[in-house]
């Protein structure tokens, strides 16, 4: 069975910086890419960031792209997002969740396995 649990959320000032994991277990990294999305209340979910499995392609939101770093270990099953320069808009849980196969997409309808999320709030 497939898991993936997410860790490193908090609560931290704007202009600050946060790194999530998602350490996963049950496959290996090789063979999916995995992708991390949010939900803030009130909104719908979104994507924030994929990566490949083979090729590390990645791929950012245009609201995190040059502030935040999706990348991969493979050797220790785990999926990091670092975040910098963070603002109160992204205030949100994120979770990171499984690609159906070996792409980087940002497209929720092509993951099947997701974790419980971690709660990220940026306030002053």
């Amino acid at each position: 069975q497939a898991q993936l649990v997410e860790s490193g959320g908090g609560l931290v000032q704007p202009g600050g910086s946060l790194r999530l994991s998602c350490a996963v277990s049950g496959f290996s990294l090789n063979y999916y890419g995995i992708g991390w999305f949010r939900q803030a209340p009130g909104k719908e979910r979104e994507g924030v960031s994929t990566i490949g499995s083979s090729n590390g392609w990645t791929s950012y939101a245009d609201s995190v792209k040059g502030r935040f770093t999706i990348s991969r270990d493979n050797a220790k099953n785990t999926v990091y997002l670092q975040m910098n320069s963070l603002k109160p808009e992204d205030t949100a849980v994120y979770y990171c969740a499984r690609v159906i196969g070996r792409i980087a997409t940002m497209n929720p309808a092509l993951y099947d396995y997701w974790g419980q999320g971690t709660q990220v709030t940026v306030s002053s």
